[in-house]
């Protein structure tokens, strides 16, 4: 009896100690103590004000919410940067009346990823995704809020995906 005890806290932990380095979102262990993401420019051919402002305030936020890193200004040991290059609306249903009846917002973000501890990890990749909504709709206000909502939500954790939990 004694022995099936010693067994079970022995394989119990050992189970644990397995698990120290991964987390609920997949990161597993980043040698890296800070990030650093500089302000995406906004050189799409349709400038929408504030885009810019906007992705880089979500991808910032997506990255202090998942790892313990630190944000930083300047020399983070993880640095994001990059532009943003598509921003475009095209019709993807048609009425009768020669109308869109469907409209589709798409944004494309190119990111440079920079790694000073580990640069085998760098990167530098093309991120996009897109917003469907009725084409009687004017794209304004809460409803452009919502659409930059769903797609920097996206890509945003496509970047992260792609850069700490390497998915």
């Amino acid at each position: 009896m004694k022995f099936f005890k010693i067994l079970f806290v022995l394989i119990l932990a050992i189970s644990i100690n397995g698990c120290g380095h991964y987390n609920f979102t997949g990161t597993g262990k980043i040698d890296a103590k800070t990030f650093q993401v500089n302000y995406f420019q906004n050189n799409a051919p349709i400038v929408e004000p504030g885009v810019e402002r906007t992705f880089t305030i979500k991808l910032q936020e997506i990255i202090q919410n998942q790892t313990n890193l630190n944000l930083t200004n300047n020399n983070g040991d993880l640095l994001y940067e990059g532009e943003i290059v598509d921003y475009r609306i095209t019709p993807m249903q048609a009425t009768a009346q020669q109308t869109a009846a469907q409209n589709r917002l798409t944004i494309g973000v190119n990111v440079r990823f920079s790694n000073k501890k580990k640069e085998t990890d760098n990167f530098e990749k093309r991120f996009s995704f897109y917003y469907d909504y009725d084409g009687t709709t004017q794209l304004v206000g809460a409803k452009l809020t919502e659409a930059l909502d769903v797609i920097f939500e996206r890509i945003t954790q496509d970047v992260f995906n792609e850069s700490l939990a390497k998915w």
